[in-house]
């Protein structure tokens, strides 16, 4: 169970039911700071909606931070949001391949997208030769945009971590399709 409360629409004030809008444990847990939620949720409705960045590199740099993490929540989700925006199950494994430093038949780009999420989530950022690299195939825009999205999910897997968010029953079988390490 969350260390905090699970929130539901009848606890919050009127003005705050909408954080619900997307019954999830995170934001159900994240609602217990009504402020706090809507400042979480500005960035992360950016990076859903408004950024340039192509959705598969996205997702793929997402969930590079979440198998780092062993963030059972943020792996299961974004594997099934993941789908939705065009990894494959074939890009999962790769992934996991590339995370053991094995090779894949990922496309460059999409290898360039994970090892800059590695180098991020290590500390303190993503180096200067793969920001080099990228530069080869991102605008700045795009650049900042994937920068964004590693940092904001190094801090969602924390956040997830410190208040013990659990995996919800629906989310289960992308984590039993694809299991994190032991």
């Amino acid at each position: 169970m969350a260390r905090v409360p699970d929130m539901t629409v009848s606890d919050l004030r009127e003005a705050d039911r909408d954080l619900l809008k997307r019954n999830i444990a995170l934001h159900r847990a994240l609602a217990n700071s009504p402020n706090g939620a809507r400042a979480f949720s500005g960035l992360g409705q950016f990076i859903r909606y408004g950024s340039v960045l192509d959705a598969r590199l996205r997702e793929l740099a997402i969930l590079q931070v979440g198998w780092l993490a062993r963030s059972a929540y943020e792996w299961s989700h974004h594997v099934k949001i993941g789908f939705d925006f065009g990894v494959t199950g074939d890009d999962i494994r790769a992934l996991i391949a590339e995370s053991d430093g094995r090779g894949s038949a990922l496309d460059p780009l999409a290898k360039l997208v994970l090892q800059a999420a590695r180098e991020a989530y290590a500390g303190p950022g993503i180096s200067e030769a793969t920001f080099g690299k990228l530069r080869a195939h991102l605008d700045n825009e795009r650049l900042v945009d994937l920068v964004l999205v590693i940092a904001f999910y190094c801090g969602v897997v924390r956040v997830l971590a410190s208040l013990d968010i659990r995996v919800e029953p629906e989310y289960q079988p992308y984590l039993d399709r694809f299991p994190l390490p032991a």
